[in-house]
């Protein structure tokens, strides 16, 4: 199932956690990391797990704190008991953080009971100057826990001691449109999940809407959200409609007889479209 939505949420939060749960999000984020201040930590830890275990069955993921942080491995220790689906990795440097923490969730899993691979990896991937230059590294390399990548412009223009990073019309200034555009690239070139970054005015449904059919134009397969409000308007925008859904099934039909061009209403298919149909329609 693509993940079209993932709400993050304060995981030191019990009102939050509490509204989170009925938002229809594909997927919650606990948050360990930005959105809990450092004293709250080992209080976000606890409370994380025991969020985790009280909703079995829900697809749960965690933001850990990065590991140049120092509390990577104590996040890993205290929330991997309670079986996440996922761990979310901001700020990586490259394609080794991946490793690493992979490393050290194979080992949680085990000494756990769990399932080898039960975890998965969603990585951030444009944090860190770092992580923008080598973020190609990562499509030569086996990583097979990582099921998704993402990208947040705010972290890697506070790297950079830059401004805002958008432009005054809402538009991504060329850094970030950089930045952005090798992440879609990435996810593609793995085979994974292209989620794109938070829309940060949570008031806008219709700006909202307007930049996730942006998205998904561009090769996205979700987004992030910061606030429930925004999880039916993301949603409905990376849900196929109807007549994609029709235009799909009628594009596979044609190429049922073996050619290698079809035309449907007077325009002409081929193979990447029967490949973009069928991909569709898998869903």
């Amino acid at each position: 199932m693509t993940l079209r939505s993932m709400l993050f949420v304060p995981a030191d939060s019990d009102r939050k956690l509490a509204k989170a749960q009925g938002s229809g999000a594909d997927a919650l984020i606990l948050d360990l990391e930005d959105s809990v201040l450092p004293e709250r930590k080992p209080a976000a830890r606890v409370m994380a797990c025991d969020y985790l275990k009280s909703h079995a069955g829900t697809r749960l993921w965690v933001r850990i704190n990065d590991l140049a942080s120092g509390d990577a491995r104590k996040d890993l220790a205290a929330v991997l008991p309670a079986r996440p689906a996922g761990i979310v990795l901001p700020k990586i440097r490259g394609p080794e953080d991946v490793t690493t923490v992979s490393n050290y969730v194979e080992m949680l899993e085990e000494v756990h009971g769990m399932a080898a691979g039960s975890v998965a990896i969603l990585a951030l991937v444009t944090e860190t100057p770092a992580a923008v230059l080598r973020m190609g590294e990562l499509s030569r390399l086996s990583l097979p826990r990582l099921t998704g990548v993402g990208w947040g412009a705010e972290d890697l223009s506070s790297s950079l001691g830059a401004g805002d990073p958008r432009l005054a019309n809402g538009g991504w200034r060329a850094m970030y449109v950089h930045a952005r555009n090798t992440c879609i690239l990435v996810a593609h070139a793995l085979g994974i999940e292209a989620i794109d970054t938070v829309y940060v005015n949570f008031k806008d449904p219709d700006g909202l809407k307007a930049a996730c059919e942006e998205s998904r134009h561009d090769g996205f397969t979700g987004r992030f959200a910061i606030h429930p409000d925004q999880v039916p308007v993301i949603n409905q925008a990376f849900t196929p409609r109807p007549e994609e859904l029709a235009l799909a099934h009628r594009i596979v039909a044609a190429f049922a007889s073996g050619a290698g061009a079809v035309s449907i209403d007077g325009k002409m298919y081929d193979i990447p479209h029967l490949k973009a149909a069928r991909r569709l329609l898998q869903g």
